[in-house]
């Protein structure tokens, strides 16, 4: 990354802005209020222009005391509309927010000739130009944005740390919180002012896509990857960082390598964001895509194993002739992929041997699938569970006996205590098929 002061700066600003948002974040996505951000960065506009026309200038502290106070005010009628009308808080939300944000446009609209707001900047933000905006703090220059981030990041750190343990009891459990003292709706107004003030704060510099993206995105990876609030904050905020290193990589050094003009890098650190997202989605261990196709390969192949298992105990028991590899293959419903899979599973499991023979009546070869010990005790397992499953559905959800085959079939393998389900089906001897129980 080429680095200068100025992209340094653009840097740090860059960081400090989606770390400062993934905090209150963490918290929204928990509590299933990841619009809120969104909300809140449409709300402030009236609050904005209240700002300006008070002040005269759009740098002024009014102009974000009357966003904070907006986006405070949003939070405050979401909140009471939800609770006095029993309106859904996703419907409250939207009432609140579109009917603020149409109020901001009318005041732009009747005060457009005094009112500079460019739609691009409220969009994307003028990360580029935030280190031009500086402050001088003991002889040394300081863009504004960085020190109003810093600030802002260090509040939101320090209230989460000491607060923490009621902002997560409230975030889980409300009532509880109630009832040992901690005010659930004093910590959700905390968290909303949190996350208005944050959203201000970082509104000039990124704009409102990358604010939402950063409340919501790297939380929602985080969430992803681990389950537990604490390491999810961290996790978020890491993430949040990276998200800021690889945008502004992106949109300067990447696009110049390509031989394109540099991009909006709060668009690109946006998309940065998704961009992990996606590969926390795929790879996650316990949630992602991959870990949920591999546990479903896993569950289909054991099935089909038992399966095939369950024919050959039964083809035995009845004195049938032994199965071919071909016919076992037909009585197990799967498909070829995963049938392949369990056959080789058995071989290597030491439950089934595949013996070459040759039929009498064509003078073919032929395979012939034999049931090993290892095999033969876990089939017997399985029959046993089956027929107990047959009993406990006929006596106790009263299923004729001949439907109870097809359930008892899915029941099988599902892994329970063998004497519990004894226990419950009636220690019977034999199902209602009269075929004995193993």
């Amino acid at each position: 990354m080429t680095l200068n002061t100025d992209t340094i700066w653009m840097l740090v600003i860059g960081m400090l802005a989606a770390v400062a948002c993934a905090i209150p974040g963490s918290l929204l996505v928990m509590r299933r209020l990841s619009l809120l951000g969104d909300a809140i960065s449409h709300a402030v506009l009236p609050g904005l222009v209240a700002g300006f026309l008070l002040s005269g200038s759009r740098s002024g502290e009014m102009m974000f005391l009357g966003a904070v106070v907006a986006g405070v005010l949003t939070a405050f009628l979401t909140e009471t509309l939800r609770r006095s009308a029993r309106v859904d808080e996703d419907a409250s939300l939207g009432i609140v927010f579109t009917s603020l944000f149409a109020i901001g446009l009318i005041l732009i609209v009747n005060f457009a000739d005094r009112v500079d707001l460019d739609p691009s900047c409220v969009l994307y933000g003028m990360l580029e130009t935030a280190p031009l905006r500086t402050i001088t703090i003991l002889d040394l220059e300081i863009p504004r944005a960085a020190l109003w981030l810093a600030i802002c990041l260090i509040v939101n750190a320090v209230i989460i740390i000491l607060l923490f343990k009621e902002l997560r009891i409230t975030s889980f459990d409300p009532q509880l919180a109630d009832v040992q003292g901690y005010s659930s709706r004093a910590m959700h107004y905390l968290l909303t002012t949190m996350t208005a003030v944050t959203t201000v704060a970082a509104f000039e510099s990124v704009g409102s896509i990358l604010v939402v993206a950063m409340l919501v995105v790297p939380a929602a990876a985080a969430h992803l990857l681990c389950d537990r609030l604490g390491p999810l904050v961290f996790l978020a905020s890491l993430l949040a960082a990276m998200s800021a290193i690889l945008g502004q990589w992106f949109a300067i050094d990447v696009m110049r390598l390509l031989g394109q003009p540099s991009v909006n890098i709060a668009g690109s650190t946006a998309t940065a964001t998704g961009f992990i997202f996606l590969i926390a989605l795929i790879a996650s261990p316990r949630h992602g895509l991959l870990t949920r196709l591999w546990y479903r390969l896993r569950l289909a192949v054991r099935i089909a194993r038992e399966d095939a298992l369950g024919e050959l105990i039964r083809a035995e028991e009845s004195h049938a002739p032994a199965f071919t590899r071909h016919a076992l293959f037909a009585r197990v419903d799967a498909s070829s992929l995963i049938r392949s899979i369990a056959m080789r599973s058995l071989i290597a499991r030491s439950e089934i041997q595949i013996q070459p023979a040759v039929e009498p009546s064509t003078n073919r070869s032929s395979d012939r699938v034999i049931l090993l010990e290892n095999g033969r005790r876990r089939a017997v397992e399985l029959l046993r569970s089956h027929r107990l499953w047959e009993t406990y559905l006929t006596d106790r959800a009263q299923l004729a006996a001949d439907h109870t085959h097809d359930s008892a079939h899915r029941l099988e393998h599902v892994h329970i205590d063998p004497q519990t389900l004894a226990s419950e089906a009636g220690h019977p001897t034999r199902d209602p098929h009269d075929k004995p129980i193993p």
